[in-house]
């Protein structure tokens, strides 16, 4: 089950208890926070099986305050600038548990990236090594945009696994994986800072939910 819907569960088992120790002092019968809670922990677990949860999270982005939504979008923003300066095509993007529900696709947004290019089976051994360090920086780009606008980055777990798991595919130890992340992070880093001006634009433009088609112009402008 999805650590949001386990967190949900938590929260409601949480009041519940807290009702029936507190309810006799309001004269609240016992019997209305129990159906209450009943109720969220049925409807919680109905959205875990038959929807992975996906019902809770959009709820909670719904609920969710402007700064949240603002960190989104600077953290997408990140990825696609970053994807966009190294060659990688972005074929579509989402900023919302609701635009990612409408898309197919999971979490609360994401920028949807053509990842052909790790699996092309003409990549060299020389190749494929410095294909994956481009996608690594995407990944990484999105804590690095979160980190210079926010100072920390709140998400990113996601990413994290992407870089990983193309580590892994590469055959490299485990024991390496941290220090390339932080390369990669320090690549996704220099490259913000240094087209900061491109990367505002993006931020503004995705406000507005431009086509990807018209994010590339605008970055084509603002290179």
């Amino acid at each position: 089950m999805e650590q949001t819907a386990l967190n949900v569960i938590a929260i409601s088992i949480f009041i519940m208890t807290l009702s029936a120790l507190l309810g006799p002092l309001f004269h609240i019968s016992p019997f209305i926070p129990a159906v209450a809670t009943l109720s969220v922990l049925g409807l919680t677990t109905l959205d875990g099986l038959a929807f992975n949860s996906r019902g809770i999270t959009v709820l909670l982005d719904l609920l969710s305050g402007e700064q949240h939504r603002q960190r989104i979008i600077h953290h997408e923003a990140g990825h696609f600038l970053v994807a966009y300066l190294l060659g990688i095509p972005v074929t579509g993007y989402t900023l919302s548990a609701w635009e990612a529900v409408q898309q197919k696709q999971s979490g609360l947004g994401g920028v949807i990236f053509d990842s052909t290019a790790l699996t092309e089976k003409t990549l060299t051994p020389t190749e494929m090594p410095l294909m994956i360090e481009r996608f690594c920086t995407v990944w990484m780009a999105g804590i690095a945009a979160e980190t210079l606008i926010y100072g920390e980055s709140q998400g990113g777990e996601e990413d994290r696994f992407q870089v990983r798991s193309a580590l892994k595919l590469a055959g490299l130890p485990q024991f390496n994986y941290e220090q390339k992340e932080r390369w990669a992070l320090l690549q996704a880093k220099n490259l913000l800072e240094k087209h900061q001006s491109s990367y505002e634009a993006l931020v503004k433009a995705m406000e507005q939910r431009v086509s990807v088609e018209e994010c590339y112009q605008i970055l084509g402008t603002n290179s």
